[in-house]
């Protein structure tokens, strides 16, 4: 039986036990066009592919502490050191926070990017998925990573949505953010299964012919609607509920979220992770890197999940002492399985937050919000790994070294999914072009 990690919701249903809401929602929230697009005929052409490209984005949020990961300031004063030692990587010369002693053994295959610079300093996880501040913003918002992904690309399968986002809904709603669509619409919008239950994706005793009847009756309506509908909506819907039909009449989604099909070994080797909600953030859920693995293996394009809540105002470093420690074995694990699936070259891992935190530790051992610098890590997407970007001053507040934007990480990724960002663009609702990053920025030199 299909176990979706996390806790489920309650809503509203028919009386055969599909939610109203589900029903519509369903497998359909990541839809760019049921049609497989040109590009994978082009893939198929070219024959020797494994896979495909695609990004897993790990949020932390509330914003964890730069300098007590991967730049330790053991030259600093002890109100800014704090008690964390550095310990030597594989990769000579490069040394990072002892709690990452499974990365620091696999320094060659990740990119520590110690300078990140230009937060917002907004609570939330927008800048981390879109690249850019909320505003100013077109008529929408802006898009997220995963569903510009989903509107170029379409679906790798079409049982599958290109877009998954296994965050988990948190009380401080920003940090439960999955990436959302803007101007791209509806049926760009992540499939969320963490967020809205493991029971929208089974028939609960519906037949298939019910099913096709439901689905008749809406495009009946919808072409009611559809010569007086200015919006994009009604399109969006159609591509909706076309993904929804797919996932429930596959199993291929749902097997991905099954960890119970999944080798016992490889998931002894992720942890066992903790459900309940770190206050008003999110669980510690390590699993949930496993199975992003498994949706990217199984079509996905793009998987987005948080992780745990980094908002240390205090005791910084006992709950350093009790994240990172998972946060490394997971990490780990899930770079170990991208190299032994030979998926490393095609899909590109990022470990970040929305900010960093305050040089000065205060008085309840811990630090406080700092937008001025912070800090990511990097893998996969046949990048070059093994070295570290840039560096922080003295104590760490301000980039000293080669400081990189949440533009440019994403301008990398984007790379790494063969698109080309002088020439790619998106429609806003305006029916205006907009490129995917803003004139000038390039991505990251040293990684591409």
């Amino acid at each position: 039986m299909l176990n979706i990690l996390g806790t489920p919701s309650r809503r509203s249903a028919f009386c055969d036990g599909v939610s109203r809401r589900g029903f519509l929602k369903i497998g359909g929230l990541a839809m760019g066009g049921l049609s497989l697009p040109q590009l994978l005929q082009a893939e198929a052409r070219a024959g020797v592919r494994k896979s495909h490209k695609a990004v897993i984005m790990v949020f932390l949020p509330g914003g964890p502490p730069h300098q007590d990961m991967w730049e330790i300031k053991t030259e600093a004063p002890s109100e800014i050191r704090g008690p964390l030692q550095p310990i030597s990587t594989s990769v000579p010369g490069i040394q990072i926070c002892e709690l990452f002693p499974k990365i620091a053994q696999r320094m060659d295959r990740f990119v520590p990017i110690r300078s990140i610079v230009g937060a917002s300093g907004s609570h939330a996880a927008f800048q981390c998925m879109t690249g850019r501040r909320e505003t100013p913003a077109p008529s929408g918002g802006w898009p997220s990573m995963g569903s510009t992904l989903a509107q170029l690309y379409g679906p790798v399968d079409p049982n599958v949505p290109p877009y998954v986002s296994l965050c988990y809904k948190t009380s401080h709603a920003p940090w439960g953010d999955p990436g959302r669509a803007g101007f791209l619409g509806i049926a760009n919008e992540p499939f969320r299964p963490m967020a809205d239950g493991a029971e929208d994706m089974v028939l609960n005793g519906v037949s298939l012919e019910r099913l096709q009847d439901r689905k008749g009756l809406l495009t009946a309506f919808d072409r009611l609607r559809r010569d007086v509908d200015r919006s994009g909506m009604v399109s969006g819907l159609d591509a909706f509920q076309r993904q929804a039909l797919g996932v429930l009449t596959s199993s291929k989604l749902i097997d991905a979220l099954d960890l119970s099909r999944e080798n016992s070994g490889i998931v002894e080797r992720y942890g066992q992770g903790d459900p309940k909600p770190r206050a008003d953030g999110a669980p510690k859920m390590v699993e949930n890197f496993l199975i992003a693995r498994r949706l990217v293996e199984a079509g996905a394009r793009c998987v987005t999940l948080n992780f745990s809540r980094w908002d240390w105002h205090g005791g910084n470093f006992k709950r350093a002492k009790e994240d990172m420690p998972m946060l490394d074995n997971a990490v780990s694990a899930l770079i170990d399985d991208l190299y032994e699936r030979d998926l490393h070259q095609d899909v590109s891992v990022v470990v970040w937050g929305e900010f960093g935190r305050t040089p000065k530790i205060n008085n309840n051992a811990g630090r406080d919000h700092w937008p001025n610098v912070s800090c990511a890590l990097l893998a996969g997407g046949g990048m070059k790994t093994g070295q570290v970007i840039g560096a922080t001053d003295r104590i760490g507040g301000e980039a000293s070294e080669r400081p990189v934007t949440f533009q440019e990480v994403m301008a990398t990724l984007y790379h790494n999914m063969g698109i080309d960002l002088n020439s790619t663009t998106v429609e806003d609702l305006t029916g205006r072009p907009r490129f995917l990053i803003d004139d000038g920025v390039e991505p990251i030199s040293e990684l591409v």
